[in-house]
């Protein structure tokens, strides 16, 4: 398991999981563009599915730890600690 930090960005023209961004306390996050609209929590959905495919693992082992209504949320990501933990390495150098 490994939660994963990132800032969503809903309504992009184009969908995109690469990349780091540094919030206002200076901590790196995941950044995501996602096109669905932030009603009724599709855009959050939209984060959750686009991490999922990133990372390789089904979409049913990704979920919201905290963040719903926020553009920085929290992911919990089911799987082998070591290979997500990769993977996030991968992702956030662009």
């Amino acid at each position: 398991m490994l939660l994963v930090a990132v800032r969503a960005q809903p309504r992009a023209r184009r969908p995109a999981v690469a990349g780091g961004t540094a919030d206002a306390n200076g901590r790196i996050r995941l950044r995501v563009a996602v096109t669905a609209p932030a009603e009724d929590g599709r855009a959050t959905r939209a984060v959750c599915d686009a991490v999922a495919e990133a990372f390789g693992v089904a979409a049913s082992r990704v979920s919201l730890h905290s963040g719903g209504t926020s553009r920085e949320k929290l992911l919990r990501i089911e799987g082998d600690r070591e290979t997500l933990a990769a993977r996030l390495q991968v992702l956030l150098a662009g």
